[in-house]
């Protein structure tokens, strides 16, 4: 599967207020999501049933995850957002809902 380094996902802004935001994320077939800090406390609700490569910042093992439509995760601010490879032959979308301090 070749790899497309660089090219982002595709997001929007699906809705936005003081105390939240709520974006849609697409990733394609074997683009990586390069690492980041998160901003704020998330909760990731996959929109469609997925397996993607995580690979560990720390020691750079490589892990693979299923996640099911529907599945709900929790990241808190500042953890560490690893690069993420979608394994599958199609995109998979994510709604990231950031919560905003007030």
């Amino acid at each position: 599967m070749r790899q497309n380094i660089g090219m982002p996902q595709a997001k929007k802004i699906v809705l936005e207020t003081v105390r939240a935001k709520v974006t849609e994320v697409t990733y394609e077939p074997g683009v990586p999501r390069a690492r980041y800090l998160r901003p704020t406390d998330q909760i990731i609700v996959f929109l469609d049933d997925c397996e993607y490569e995580r690979t560990d910042s720390k020691t750079g093992e490589k892990t693979t995850r299923k996640r099911k439509s529907g599945e709900a995760i929790w990241h808190d601010r500042a953890e560490d957002a690893p690069v993420l490879l979608n394994k599958g032959s199609k995109a998979y979308r994510t709604l990231v809902i950031e919560l905003k301090e007030n």
